[in-house]
């Protein structure tokens, strides 16, 4: 198990720079996820880790160790990549053996340690079989446990369940998570899917463009978005966001007029706001209530999912607004609902997108 450490690393790629000055700690055995869109830069920055790419400055420690120029097969990290990357003429055993064998590794130790690997992800079946007869999980699982046989100080993952089937990635979710826990190894996570950083990580890093926008355990990124890319980027459906400006401040909280003429309030910011400043009011669909006395929303779309029930509508003529209920309901389109926007639950951001809250 491992520490890593990142003081102010760059990547440019001629005059062009992907990485801004990146700074982050990762302790020994988290799990932790980047996440954010195509093209954020998390896919550089693992590289970067692994000595896949090379750091144009800044350093990159591993417990305590500077790595910048430490070839990547003695940083003693392990890797697994979208694509599962097998040898298609070897066997499952052969290909997790194959490694510890170019390594000089003896005999009995490969077998203990494929024997073992096997084990843990369920594959022992299948040791024997060419990767033409293994389903798409299954090659995925033979690619990690590659990684497992050699016994490194650090895992990275670059969208490993990309090519995988929805009920795949769910299950293989669930197995990865399993993993960590039994073998207690600091694990790095790439992906897009903001679904499999909120149930994977022990802590997320939401980047763009190049640069940490915000990290922190999931919920904590959930509930205490630092600006409004993080707060559209994590939960499903993403949060709402409407457009207003700051009708009254008291000390429990802002009165917010809607561009639409609505008032709703929302939890105090952290300095005083003028009157007629522009800011944005955040509340997800999950967190809108049904009300009898709440504001008129006009539904154009419902999709029933069975457990739960999005609607999607309108608040005024322009304010778009997604509706959560939970269980099935009987709303259908072109009916108007009235919703309630709790306090409690609703988030402000400034004109820099910054959070109020802070």
């Amino acid at each position: 198990m491992s520490e890593l450490s990142l003081r102010g690393v760059v990547k440019r790629y001629g005059a062009t720079e992907i990485i801004h000055g990146v700074d982050l700690d990762i302790g020994d055995g988290e799990f932790v996820v980047f996440v954010g869109p195509s093209g954020c830069g998390k896919s550089t920055l693992l590289r970067m880790i692994a000595g896949l790419e090379e750091i144009s400055a800044g350093e990159l420690c591993i417990d305590g160790v500077r790595m910048n120029e430490v070839a990547p097969a003695k940083r003693q990290i392990a890797m697994v990549f979208q694509s599962y990357a097998l040898y298609p003429h070897m066997s499952v055993y052969d290909n997790l053996a194959f490694g510890l064998q170019t390594a000089g590794e003896q005999k009995e130790v490969i077998d203990r340690r494929v024997q073992h690997a096997a084990r843990l992800l369920k594959i022992e079946p299948y040791l024997g079989r060419k990767p033409k007869a293994l389903s798409g999980g299954q090659r995925q699982r033979v690619a990690i446990g590659r990684a497992i046989v050699r016994q490194p100080r650090l895992f990275l993952f670059d969208e490993p369940l990309s090519n995988l089937d929805a009920e795949l990635r769910v299950q293989m979710r669930v197995e990865l998570s399993k993993l960590h826990a039994e073998l207690g190894v600091t694990m790095i996570y790439v992906t897009h899917d903001q679904v499999e950083a909120m149930t994977m990580a022990n802590r997320i890093v939401v980047l763009r463009d190049g640069v940490i926008e915000q990290a922190g355990s999931p919920l904590d990124l959930y509930n205490r978005p630092a600006n409004r890319f993080v707060a559209g980027f994590i939960g499903s459906p993403k949060m709402n966001f409407l457009d207003g400006t700051v009708a009254g401040q008291a000390p429990d909280g802002l009165t917010i007029r809607l561009d639409g003429g609505e008032l709703v309030a929302v939890p105090p910011s952290g300095a005083a706001r003028e009157r007629g400043t522009a800011v944005t009011v955040g509340i997800r669909p999950e967190h809108v209530e049904l009300a009898d006395d709440g504001l008129p929303m006009r539904v154009a779309l419902t999709e029933q999912l069975g457990g739960n029930t999005v609607l999607y509508g309108a608040l005024g003529a322009q304010q778009a607004l997604v509706v959560q209920v939970v269980g099935q309901s009987g709303i259908r389109r072109g009916d108007t609902v009235r919703v309630r926007l709790a306090k409690e639950n609703c988030h402000a951001f400034g004109g820099d997108g910054r959070s109020l809250a802070a």
